[in-house]
């Protein structure tokens, strides 16, 4: 069953995705980010720019199949994108306000959720829609937790 994990008062979602995707790739994960279009459209620059040593190899769910077979972080709207069949992405992480549709063929879930009300709203129901079907959830609440970075999730 897909490991559910919530990161809640994020800061800066986009910066936090960009050390967690760092931390995940040099693991060697295979990772996906989900997120509205717009949102994407931020963090696609940010992973090319963020560090001046380095850089995260990542594409969008619209380049060629080969491209998306071999690159290890792919930013798409939609999990379920037929585009994706096949990629072995083993965790996913959501930017975004909404269930990701296709979320349980991951290994591990991560949800990431500023301090913005609207933020916490909606994440209060996407928590209710995983408890609902059984997921065991881990929180992780980075106001509290100030060791907690996405260097040590």
């Amino acid at each position: 069953m897909t490991e559910v994990e919530f990161h809640f008062n994020v800061g800066d979602k986009l910066a936090y995705s960009c050390r967690l995707l760092r931390k995940a790739r040099s693991g060697g994960s295979q990772v996906m980010v989900t997120a509205e279009a717009s949102l994407l459209a931020q963090l696609d620059p940010m992973l090319w720019t963020f560090s001046n040593t380095e850089f995260l190899p990542h594409c969008r769910s619209d380049a060629d199949p080969a491209t998306l077979a071999l690159t290890p972080i792919l930013l798409a709207s939609s999990p379920s994108d037929p585009a994706f069949n096949g990629c072995p992405h083993g965790v996913l992480v959501n930017l975004g306000q909404g269930v990701p549709e296709g979320f349980e063929r991951f290994e591990r879930f991560i949800e990431l959720v500023g301090s913005a009300e609207a933020d916490r709203l909606s994440a209060r129901h996407r928590w209710k829609h995983y408890k609902d079907r059984g997921y065991a959830l881990k929180k992780f609440d980075l106001s509290t937790d100030l060791s907690r970075t996405a260097e040590n999730t």
